[in-house]
């Protein structure tokens, strides 16, 4: 342990993995929301929305998982806040670098679409006869499900070859789209609810799409943390991990697969493995 809580900051990796939640997130604000414009009169293709937004998240954990764990989503940081696996002070960064990231993301993408396509920039809203509480109900459990199957796929204790922790949140999040875009356009994301509701300056109902994805996240990650699959972590290790005194610590690998690694948490590195072909 290390009693210094600001040895983070000194670190090299830290503000590397800082930057690299900032840009990742500006890359999948520019692809998802991008995908969710209309260029025609037809209607959106969910489908398709779904799949870019899936798509983009697989590749972006892909990308700059083993640099910061790519969370990409206040939610997420705040469930391995909650869960015990990150400081505070890399939570308030890497919520401060998504923020931002959303934003940019979603100016760039506001910057390079023709005037008569950019409409309100696919930002989310809760849909004609949808009431707000309803809204909010599924917002939590669209973000509930993608926490639960992050927890769960990139869970070092579990042991075997479990396949590729990128394809499985991507898929979650294909999910989470094909259901809720009727209802909210899907957020489970307050970033990527943030960043286009910033830029074209509206913001109707904005609230349901932070308080949603927070409590859902918060509610998987104490239900996976502490019930399903709790660890055997002392308090004071918990507070430790809160406070940043805590250096993280890798765990054996696999010996029997090839490692395919997607660190979610400074605690402990998350090893997985697919069987060679």
């Amino acid at each position: 342990p290390n009693t210094n809580m600001l040895w983070e900051l000194r670190s090299p990796s830290f503000i590397r993995a800082v930057f690299a939640e900032f840009l990742a997130t500006m890359v999948f604000v520019f692809f998802g929301v991008g995908s969710a414009l209309s260029w025609s009169e037809d209607p959106l293709n969910i489908l398709q929305v779904s799949l870019s937004f899936g798509f983009t998240i697989a590749t972006m954990v892909q990308g700059v998982g083993h640099i910061s764990g790519a969370h990409l989503n206040p939610a997420v940081t705040l469930a391995f806040l909650f869960g015990s696996h990150i400081s505070l002070l890399r939570a308030l960064l890497y919520i401060a670098a998504q923020v931002l990231g959303g934003m940019a993301g979603a100016a760039v993408l506001y910057g390079v679409t023709p005037p008569s396509v950019r409409g309100d920039l696919a930002i989310n809203k809760v849909q004609p006869g949808v009431a707000p509480g309803h809204a909010l109900v599924v917002e939590m459990i669209l973000t509930f499900q993608l926490i639960l199957c992050i927890f769960a796929t990139t869970d070092d204790r579990r042991t075997g070859c479990l396949g590729s922790p990128s394809l499985s949140i991507g898929l979650s999040v294909t999910l989470g789209h094909l259901f809720g875009i009727p209802f909210t356009g899907t957020s489970m994301n307050p970033a990527r609810s943030f960043g286009p509701a910033v830029v074209v300056r509206k913001f109707s109902y904005h609230w349901i799409f932070w308080v949603g994805p927070i409590v859902g996240a918060i509610v998987a990650a104490l239900l996976y943390n502490f019930i399903l699959f709790p660890r055997k972590r002392n308090f004071l290790e918990s507070i430790a991990i809160l406070k940043g005194t805590l250096y993280p610590e890798d765990e054996d690998e696999p010996n029997s697969c090839r490692n395919q690694s997607v660190d979610l948490t400074s605690v402990t590195s998350s090893k997985f493995c697919v069987k060679a072909s």
